[in-house]
This record gives structure tokens, sequence and C-alpha cells, in this order.
């Protein structure tokens, strides 16, 4: 993925205006693989953070789009936090919901805060910033 802003910033009455057919929501402890034999068919999947110290949904993230190859949206529910945003967009979220309270403006600034990276991403096998 590229430094720009790929992942798109809701608020909570955005995502829940955002009414899509066949959304799935995919509880932080459950095994992605499980959704194996319908992934074509599912237009967004919604995963949970219940708390910002559990991590869950950023495994189940990779492996969505890595291993089963889900094209959709992945959006992160609940305790999102902005400084976590460039990790979820790299791991596969294309969306993420704000709590209320937080500015999209501050949410959306993370991204210019790293020209590249040399790590894999769930996407792409390779990115490295452009030398200085």
């Amino acid at each position: 993925m590229t430094n720009g802003t790929r992942l798109k910033i809701l608020s909570t009455s955005e995502h829940l205006a955002d009414e899509v057919e066949n959304a799935t929501l995919l509880p932080n402890d459950a095994d992605p693989t499980t959704l194996a034999d319908r992934i074509e068919t599912i237009a967004r999947i919604d995963l949970h953070f219940p708390d910002f110290t559990d991590g869950r949904a950023y495994s189940q993230a990779y492996l969505l789009r890595r291993r089963l190859g889900f094209k959709g949206d992945l959006r992160a529910t609940g305790d999102v936090l902005i400084d976590q945003l460039v990790q979820m967009q790299r791991t596969g979220f294309s969306s993420a919901v704000l709590k209320d309270g937080v500015d999209p403006a501050d949410a959306k600034r993370q991204f210019e805060r790293f020209p590249g990276y040399y790590q894999a991403d769930a996407e792409k096998t390779n990115e490295k910033p452009e030398p200085t």
C-alpha cells in the first residue's frame, strides 16, 4: 500500500448509515477460515477491536487478505485509535470507524508521518522508500 490515505475513515454515524448487502461481523476470537466457502459473496467484513490492546483483528485482516484473497471492504470497529490506523491499513483494513469525538483530520494526518516502509504489507510484498 502506498503512503496516501487509502484507508477510508468513517464516523460512527457514517458506519451505521452504510447499509451493505452481504456484510458480515467476524468476532475477534473467530477463525477467519470459517468464511472460506463464501468469501466471494461477502461485500464487507467488520472486524472488532474490543480494546486497543487486543490485536487479534490485525491477524484476522491479514489472513483474510493474504490467505483467503478477500477483495471486499475490511472494516475496523470498536476501540480504534488514530495512532493504529497506519498498521490497520498495512495489515489489510480498507476502512475504520473512529470513536465519537475524534477528529477525522487528525486521523488522516497519521498517513503523512511515514514516507515508506521496508517491510511487506498485506497487499504488496515490498515497498521501499525513495532515497533522500
